[in-house]
């Protein structure tokens, strides 16, 4: 396919519901090989604030409603949201944080977009499970949200008062079964200080 015209970008982006996308993915969307060609189309369509760049090779499609926690899924891949963001999701904890929180077997980092930050937080590759989709992002289940905030607790790499939590939306039992699956002597060490199982 030869060059694209802005609108026929616009079309292709709003037919095929795109909201992110990175290089490897626009050469598929927009049917473009030459990477000389495909460059010159984003920066085209960078100009005329179709698509805004969030990270080196990663883009947002302005016309298309996106929410932060889908953004999160798409800066960091894999990675789902947990941590403080999950238990505020589900109702745990009251106050919903400033930073998006998510884990990932990946590196930790921090990225900055539109005033908001986006923290990942690495996490063993063993642990990483108890996540769901939901709409159009991953999240942990109410209790791996939990116990992965109790993990960097043990850790000493998280702080969060426990008399602020509200624990009723959470299956004990299902928290008991995934608890099983760690085999670190300070979690279940704080498990039992909280007098959760």
């Amino acid at each position: 396919m030869e060059t694209i015209s802005k609108d026929k970008a616009i079309k292709i982006l709003h037919k095929k519901k795109i909201s992110f996308f990175d290089i490897i993915d626009a050469k598929k969307i927009f049917g473009i090989k030459k990477e000389n060609t495909l460059y010159k189309l984003l920066q085209r369509l960078e100009k005329s604030d179709v698509v805004q760049r969030i990270v080196k090779g990663k883009y947002l499609f302005s016309f298309n409603e996106a929410n932060d926690f889908e953004l999160a899924n798409f800066l960091v891949n894999p990675s789902y949201i947990s941590l403080e963001s999950a238990l505020s999701f589900y109702g745990i904890l009251p106050q919903f944080p400033y930073t998006i929180t998510s884990v990932t077997p990946l590196k930790s980092k921090k990225i900055i977009y539109q005033d908001k930050e986006y923290e990942f937080s690495h996490l063993e590759s063993k642990y990483f499970f108890g996540f769901v989709k939901r709409e159009r992002f991953l999240i942990a289940t109410p209790e791996k949200a939990l116990l992965d905030e109790f993990y960097f607790m043990a850790k000493k790499l998280r702080k969060i008062h426990f008399e602020d939590l509200d624990l009723k939306s959470v299956d004990k039992k299902k928290l008991q079964t995934l608890i099983k699956k760690y085999h670190f002597l300070p979690l279940q060490n704080l498990i039992k200080k909280l007098k959760l199982i």
